[in-house]
């Protein structure tokens, strides 16, 4: 096992209060720290000033995936047990199966019918569970005999935001906005694209009067992108598949910018795992729409990005180890030791990095 590839190497001590627990109610007014990759330079800055790293015909690369209501709460049949169900994703659509994770697991069996109700009592939705998948997963089946689109607004009126744990507060109505981007399109998503939480509708105005491209690629974001690393040897751990689709009119913009060697900069992780496993043997960008388990960790040699934007990730986390194969881990984890020292607000609403 080579030094780089240990996961011990991207540990850091995470200060509980430097998790931000509310977003920046100006989307583009969250710190931004820059680091320079061939310098080592660090910067300060607000993140509406990424206006002066961008020049004309560069390309900034959007996730458009869209975060639904994910997090419900039932009542299994014949007793009072408050039940979480977070939906993973939707496995047959005519069928109505989800893949689910059920809390407490130890009380939800095949067979078993879940209640879903509004604030009066009122039933709205019934599930049954027909399937253990894990310890905690199941499949479950709603008994729901109306349209597609009145099965979704029921969800979306029974489900929470999926405020991830360390958010340690109940969902509110500002979550709705706040916790997705502001360029979603594509319902899939069970968390944020984060690192686009920082751009308004007025800074993307900005960038595209200055002659910034924008190319959107969609990538659903399951749990697993968030499961504890469990192997010191990083070559040893496995991701779980996410569905993501590149459009021709994405991969056009990206090629042409990278014939012209102008900036390509993916916004997030996300972007990167997308764009780096749809890689052409002439090593460009090519449409593809599929499913993706990609790990990135260094070292890595990476064909399509030149600069990426991201937020403060968790100690040890496969988003840190991906931006470190990206940045440089040193570099990477001394801007963090800066981010630190500088009290910057950490993960999902935290402040941002941009690497340049």
């Amino acid at each position: 096992m080579s030094s780089r590839t240990k996961l011990s190497n991207f540990n850091y001590n995470l200060p509980k209060e430097l998790i931000a627990q509310y977003p920046s109610m100006e989307r583009d007014q969250c710190r931004l720290l820059v680091v320079h990759r061939d310098t080592g330079k660090i910067e300060h800055r607000l993140f509406r000033d990424i206006l002066s790293y961008f020049t004309e015909d560069d390309v900034i690369i959007f996730n458009n995936t869209k975060v639904f209501p994910a997090r419900l709460y039932g009542q299994k049949e014949k007793t009072d047990a408050k039940i979480e169900v977070f939906l993973l994703r939707e496995l047959n659509k005519e069928a109505r199966l989800w893949d689910v994770l059920v809390d407490p697991a130890r009380k939800i069996r095949v067979g078993n019918k879940l209640y879903f109700t509004d604030e009066h009592g009122n039933d709205i939705l019934v599930a049954e569970v027909v399937d253990n998948t894990t310890s905690r997963g199941r499949t479950i089946r709603f008994m729901y005999d109306g349209s597609e689109e009145d099965f979704q607004k029921d969800l979306a009126l029974l489900g929470n935001t999926p405020l991830p744990r360390y958010i340690e507060r109940a969902p509110e109505a500002l979550d709705r906005e706040y916790y997705q981007t502001v360029y979603a399109k594509e319902v899939g998503a069970v968390a944020a694209p984060t690192a686009g939480l920082h751009f308004s509708k007025e800074l993307m105005k900005r960038l595209e009067i200055r002659g910034v491209n924008f190319a959107e690629i969609t990538l659903h974001i399951g749990l697993g992108t968030f499961r504890t690393i469990e192997v010191e040897d990083l070559s040893k751990h496995k991701m779980e598949a996410e569905y993501f689709k590149i459009p021709v009119d994405a991969a056009e913009a990206v090629n042409k910018a990278l014939a012209n060697k102008k900036k390509v900069c993916a916004v997030g992780s996300t972007v990167v795992r997308a764009i780096e496993t749809s890689v052409s043997a002439e090593q460009l960008m090519k449409p593809v729409e599929g499913w993706t388990n990609k790990f990135i960790y260094p070292p890595y040699d990476f064909n399509i990005p030149n600069c990426m934007i991201t937020n403060f990730h968790q100690p040890k986390s496969s988003v840190l180890i991906l931006v470190a194969a990206f940045g440089g881990t040193e570099l990477v984890m001394h801007a963090y030791n800066e981010a630190l020292k500088e009290k910057y607000n950490f993960l999902s609403y935290g402040d941002a990095m941009l690497i340049l």
